[in-house]
């Protein structure tokens, strides 16, 4: 596995793009499985990544983040609780 965090979460704010978020996605950040989806003013992030602290801080200055999931898909895929 390449990428070992799924990374999941909602922001809230205002003038949300969510082409612009995806293009800075593929330019910044290493990982895979990308959904950005939403509106201007709600967009649902999922992301598979080895440093999901970077897409928390980039994803708080556009807004406000919340319902934030990350998971460890190493650990379940042995079992244990993510």
């Amino acid at each position: 596995m390449e990428f070992r965090y799924d990374t999941q979460l909602l922001i809230e704010g205002k003038n949300l793009s969510d082409d612009g978020i995806r293009e800075y996605f593929t330019k910044n950040f290493n990982g895979d499985c990308l959904l950005v989806v939403g509106d201007d003013e709600l967009i649902k992030i999922h992301f598979h990544t080895n440093e999901p602290w970077k897409v928390l801080e980039y994803c708080s200055s556009l807004g406000e983040v919340y319902d934030i999931v990350i998971e460890d898909m190493v650990r379940q895929a042995k079992g244990l609780q993510g």
